[in-house]
């Protein structure tokens, strides 16, 4: 047992959020497009909350998600495009 129980610690070698998200930028260029453009097309759709008319919350909530998830899609398989 060790002396830090209840704490996690990561395997060797296993970098941290910044240290892969700079490896997977290497390794596909678009993957900064993809999390990019999620992020903007979650933001615009959170913005145009208040505007969304009839429509429930959770609705829009379910339509933002699914916009967001298609626009970093879309980047991977347009990365996928180039390697393969």
């Amino acid at each position: 047992m060790s002396a830090n129980k209840g704490w996690w610690v990561p395997p060797e070698g296993e970098d941290n959020l910044s240290g892969k998200f700079l490896r997977k930028t290497r390794e596909s260029p678009l993957v900064p497009i993809g999390v990019g453009g999620c992020l903007v097309v979650a933001a615009y759709r959170i913005y145009r909350l208040k505007a969304r008319g009839p429509t429930k919350l959770s609705i829009h909530l379910i339509h933002t998600r699914v916009a967001a998830q298609a626009c970093a899609v879309g980047a991977i398989m347009l990365g996928k495009q180039h390697v393969g």
